[in-house]
């Protein structure tokens, strides 16, 4: 089979390998659909602090089970499924008090540990997430940044009937949106400085989209809100402006959420944190709670992903891939590899 590795920071080569053997407890996948996320860019360009090269790519997946471990009874061929992308010990603190997550010795497929960028990808039944037969294997790839979006939602314990403000329209914003007005939120008020990014916002349903090039955001909150302003604030941009924003207009016990991963050390105005009792909070990645309460937001038709699907590539145009996303950025949401028809 062909398996993509890039060697080094924007190079790709295609090695033909044997298509692995499974273990009792594993199946084997054919891999139909991989998405392209901001941290496999980062990847591509060399300026992902945890990877090393070689590296093949792909945690974002869908596909076909076409081999079944003598110890798996729960699944069979033919089912479309997804895959969880996390490798955890088990053992450590995070991982014996629910977080695995978190694991002291985490490590996600595509960075730490061999991707699924390959035409067959052996993987233990226990990582496995069954796709309903109706949902399209170009969704399916988008599962796992859903449930990185529902995890987020989910971090405000209070999120049902909550006014919602979200700050960066890239792909994980949106989707923490969706995923926000899905769990029950009242209202929700998307930023961004792009008018593209915004407009795609309003279309999957979010009620008011500011840009913040033109429009001062507090004045903005305060409109959309009133006084009160926002229950939550996420920060999905991840960049000191957008944080400076969330810390200097959240109200005074309010809450804000770190989605997005900052590039370098953040410089952020911890006093006026600390005079307004603001709790700020983090979220990773999610769990296989996580996975399975998109699928379901899925199933009941309030999530909206084909609108984020801006384009697709044949596996051996990788390389062309990036450079379109590269070429593209501000109109450039989701990319897809097409392995299979």
């Amino acid at each position: 089979m062909l398996q993509q590795v890039m060697t080094a920071p924007g190079v790709i080569e295609f090695h033909e390998v044997a298509i692995p053997e499974i273990e009792r407890n594993q199946v084997l996948v054919k891999i139909m659909r991989i998405g392209i996320c901001g941290s496999d860019i980062h990847v591509f360009h060399g300026e992902h602090p945890y990877t090393k090269y070689p590296i093949t790519q792909g945690h974002e997946v869908s596909g076909e089970i076409v081999k079944v471990g003598a110890d798996v009874t729960e699944l069979k061929t033919g089912q479309k499924v997804t895959i969880e992308p996390q490798v955890f010990c088990g053992k450590c603190h995070p991982c014996t008090h629910g977080k695995y997550h978190v694991c002291d010795e985490l490590k996600v497929m595509g960075f730490q540990t061999t991707g699924t960028a390959s035409e067959y990808f052996a993987v233990d039944a226990s990582k496995i997430d069954l796709l309903p037969e109706n949902m399209s294997f170009d969704e399916g790839a988008m599962i796992e940044p859903l449930a990185v979006a529902v995890h987020a939602a989910k971090r405000y314990p209070g999120i049902k009937g909550a006014r919602v403000c979200v700050l960066g329209c890239g792909p994980i914003g949106i989707l923490v949106a969706q995923a926000c007005k899905a769990l029950g939120a009242a209202q929700v008020m998307a930023t961004d400085i792009s008018d593209y990014r915004l407009q795609l916002a309003k279309q999957v349903g979010v009620d008011y989209t500011i840009n913040t090039k033109t429009a001062d955001f507090g004045k903005a909150m305060i409109d959309c809100f009133g006084p009160e302003k926002a229950d939550v604030i996420y920060d999905c941009a991840g960049n000191d402006v957008t944080m400076d924003q969330a810390i200097q207009n959240c109200r005074k016990g309010g809450n804000i959420i770190l989605v997005a991963v900052f590039a370098g050390q953040a410089h952020i105005d911890l006093a006026k944190l600390n005079d307004s009792e603001v709790n700020l909070n983090t979220s990773f990645m999610y769990r296989h709670e996580d996975y399975q309460d998109a699928l379901h937001l899925m199933n009941e038709g309030k999530i909206q992903l084909k609108p984020l699907m801006s384009k697709h590539f044949a596996f051996k145009d990788y390389l062309v891939a990036y450079e379109y996303i590269d070429a593209n950025r501000e109109q450039t949401m989701k990319v897809l590899i097409t392995m299979q028809d």
